[in-house]
Parts: C-alpha cells; sequence; structure tokens
C-alpha cells in the first residue's frame, strides 16, 4: 500500500518541522510549505491525501487557500489557529474545514486526528452504495451525485449525508451526529453540526428540505 502524502503548511519552522518529523515517523509523505503561495503551488503539483493549513500566513492567508482548494477537492483539511474564538471556528467550517486544533497543541494529538480523518474519509460501510431518490452514493469511491451530476463535498459533508442515509426517518440529536461524524473525542461546538446541515441542505438541492430540524432535538432524512 502506498504511502499516503500530507501537506504541512505552517509560517513557523519549528512548528513545521515538528509536525513534519512526527508524521514522517507514522510513515506519512510530507510536502512543506512556509507560506499560503507555496501551499498553493504544492497542491496543484502533487496528489496530497491530507492538508494541514495554519490560518495566519504571509502571501496567502490559510482562509484564502481554503477557499481555492475547495473549489476543486474534498480533501480532509485541518486547520491550525492561534485564536480561540467560537467565532473564528464556525467561520472555518463554512468554508470546509473537517478538524480544528489551536495553539499551542501537542503534535501527537494533531497526527492522531490527521489519521483518523484519514481513515474515516476511506472506511466502507457495509453497504457500497446507497439511493435517495436521484441521489445516488457511492461509499468506496466516496462519491455523491444527483442524476449525472457529481457533488462536491467535503469528507465530513459526505459523512453527515451517509449517516443520514443510514437512518432515514430517525431523529438524531446533535450530539449524536457529533459523535458518529466527528468522533467521541472532538471538543467543538453543537453549532458545528447546524452549520454543516446548512451546508448540505444547500448542496442537495430539492432534496435538502427532506433533511428536518426536529425542534429540541437535531436533525431527520424523511423517507423519500
Amino acid at each position: 500500500m502506498a504511502a499516503e502524502k500530507i501537506l504541512v503548511a505552517e509560517d513557523e519552522k519549528k512548528i513545521r518541522e515538528l509536525l513534519t518529523l512526527y508524521l514522517k515517523k507514522e510513515g506519512f509523505i510530507v510536502y512543506e510549505a512556509k507560506n499560503g503561495k507555496e501551499a498553493l503551488e504544492i497542491f496543484e503539483r502533487e496528489a496530497v491525501d491530507g492538508l494541514i493549513l495554519d490560518v495566519m500566513m504571509p502571501e496567502v492567508d490559510g482562509w484564502s487557500v481554503l477557499k481555492r482548494i475547495r473549489k476543486t477537492s474534498s480533501l480532509p483539511v485541518l486547520m491550525l489557529t492561534a485564536r480561540e474564538e467560537e467565532e473564528d471556528k464556525l467561520f472555518g467550517f463554512e468554508l470546509g474545514v473537517d478538524d480544528y486544533v489551536t495553539k499551542p497543541f501537542s503534535v501527537k494529538e494533531v497526527v492522531a486526528r490527521v489519521k483518523a480523518l484519514l481513515k474515516r474519509g476511506k472506511e466502507p460501510d457495509r453497504n457500497q452504495k446507497m439511493a435517495y431518490g436521484e441521489l445516488t452514493v457511492n461509499l468506496l469511491e466516496h462519491e455523491a451525485r444527483i442524476g449525472k451530476e457529481k457533488l462536491s463535498l467535503t469528507p465530513k459533508e459526505f459523512d453527515l449525508l451517509t449517516l443520514f442515509l443510514e437512518n432515514k426517518n430517525q431523529a438524531l440529536s446533535r450530539e449524536q451526529i457529533l459523535d458518529r461524524v466527528w468522533g467521541f473525542d472532538y471538543y467543538g461546538d453543537l453549532r458545528t453540526v447546524d452549520t454543516h446541515v446548512k451546508r448540505l441542505r444547500k448542496k442537495l438541492g430539492g432534496l435538502g428540505q427532506n433533511i428536518l430540524t426536529v425542534r429540541g432535538i437535531g436533525y431527520r432524512l424523511e423517507e423519500e
């Protein structure tokens, strides 16, 4: 099995080198970028499997890098930030961040989160394909289509969609969704779920209205 490739975009040299060292110890191939411009150049040139992205970088900041990448790719993105404001995290999730770590952090934790993101993105389910009206989901290829049109979903949006499809007509609490999609060790806010549901509804077009809000609980996908 080929080694997975990770792009580490971080302007602080010590942090970047430390992350690279630990990732290489875990068997990853690592590409380093000291600013946003380099990160985009490497992304265009190399088929990376995941991205560790710092928010505050010279040349091009992390938010701008993420916006550019999300136009063509749904690869897992772990954001690094020195900010702790909740609104910043929600903004990141709006743009398509899959996970968030605030500085200072444990390098071992970052590596563990990257491995978890990559694993969840590839994990096949018992059923390889699911259908819902015009929507078809291929779990092995990690692909969703409405008719012939391929949906541009982030890994978390894809996991959220499959969770709803596996539990049609069942009310899922925000806590259940957070646990199943982000993992029990995730320290985020419940509003993260609301943000992702909102984005998923929009991407599903007319089918999105079938994801109903269950007041006081969470969400439920109606049978088609």
